[in-house]
């Protein structure tokens, strides 16, 4: 009997429009002869649209605005079934659709930071990736840093600044920012795709990096700009005994490796796979990936990133729970690098989702 595969994408954040690129992508892989792929689309009011098809792709050469969206006309509105246990999508019409798994291509807030996997939770609904706590700190870019460092892996220099903290005494983190030196990043500490980072150069710019940071959350990163550095990914796949992948190398033709070089601009980055490192550099960085996820308690799948700078140092960069996923995205294309396959990689992930919600299931706390 088909699985069905309820792919849920969009959302409320400002990735809205990546996480639709991505579900496109996940939707193309399913292998039809063995799941029933229920595309879902988020508006970003939150409403739950049955996308017959699934979201557009995007055509080559397309632009931001040409990204696709999930609007009220996408399609009929549809439900979670909120009776613990009866894994059903309810219709306006009160009918009911059973689902087997779900996966969330949800990038950001109200995806990937742990809301939606609470809400799938308190629904008993298996779901690919990771729990509530791994999610909500891989979100998180500030508290991955405090337990990397309790665990003891290198990361960059940098600076936690809430906005109260910038409005109230604006002079204090400049100084902060000045102790770090210049360059560096000023980024949302709860946000990915590049979305609101900017490149402080000097103290000058200071301000309007730290001003277009905040106007996605209340707490922003100062990172140090690691000058000279590789920008070195790998991908991390299972449960209790992750394995990773081989390593990828990001080479940008921008300034830095910002939204448009990930998503809009076909030429906005060089995907180096293999990177050209040491088997014994290699190795440590992908010790360093599995101690980060674990650190954080991931499940599924992550992508690590990291700086190798020349000297042989390698200073863990972030972990992200739910990784770009088009096909021209590095966690899929490190892992079919790697042997194995893009639909042999969706396969493995919604096996690792059933596997974890049995086992939860069977100690108690899933249903």
């Amino acid at each position: 009997m088909k699985r069905r595969i309820v792919v849920l994408f969009g959302g409320r954040s400002a990735e809205h429009e990546v996480s639709c690129v991505s579900a496109r992508s996940v939707l193309d892989a399913l292998d039809p002869d063995r799941y029933e792929a229920i595309p879902i689309g988020v508006s970003k009011e939150g409403r739950w649209q049955l996308m017959t098809g699934g979201p557009p792709a995007l055509a080559a050469g397309g632009s931001a605005s040409a990204l696709p969206q999930v609007t009220s006309a996408s399609g009929p509105e549809v439900a979670l079934d909120q009776e613990p246990g009866a894994s059903s999508l309810v219709a306006v019409d009160g009918s009911r659709m059973k689902i087997d798994v779900v996966f969330p291509v949800m990038h950001g807030p109200f995806g990937e930071d742990g809301s939606i996997q609470g809400f799938l939770e308190m629904a008993g609904v298996p779901y690919v990736g990771a729990g509530v706590l791994g999610s909500a700190i891989g979100m998180d870019k500030a508290v991955q840093k405090v337990l990397f460092r309790a665990a003891g892996i290198p990361v960059v220099d940098h600076e936690v600044v809430h906005e109260r903290e910038w409005e109230e005494d604006p002079e204090a983190v400049e100084a902060r920012a000045a102790h770090l030196g210049y360059p560096l990043f000023s980024k949302p500490a709860t946000l990915g795709s590049s979305v609101g980072v900017a490149k402080v150069h000097a103290a000058g710019e200071l301000r309007a990096g730290l001003e277009e940071a905040f106007r996605f959350g209340r707490k922003a990163l100062l990172e140090r700009a690691v000058e000279g550095a590789r920008e070195i990914e790998v991908a991390v796949l299972g449960n209790d005994d992750p394995v990773a992948s081989i390593a990828g190398e990001i080479v940008p033709a921008h300034e830095f490796y910002d939204y448009d070089a990930k998503y809009v601009d076909e030429q906005g980055a060089d995907l180096i796979i293999p990177a050209d490192v040491p088997p014994e550099t290699l190795a440590e960085i992908q010790r360093l990936a599995i101690a980060a996820f674990r650190a954080i308690d991931c499940a599924g799948m992550a992508r690590v990133d990291f700086f190798l700078r020349p000297a042989g140092e390698v200073l863990l960069n972030e972990v992200n729970t739910i990784p770009g996923f088009t096909q021209i995205s590095m966690y899929p294309k490190l892992w079919e690098a790697s042997g194995l396959t893009y639909r042999e990689l969706v396969d493995r992930l919604v096996e690792l989702a059933v596997e974890r919600h049995e086992r939860e299931r069977k100690k108690g706390t899933g249903i």
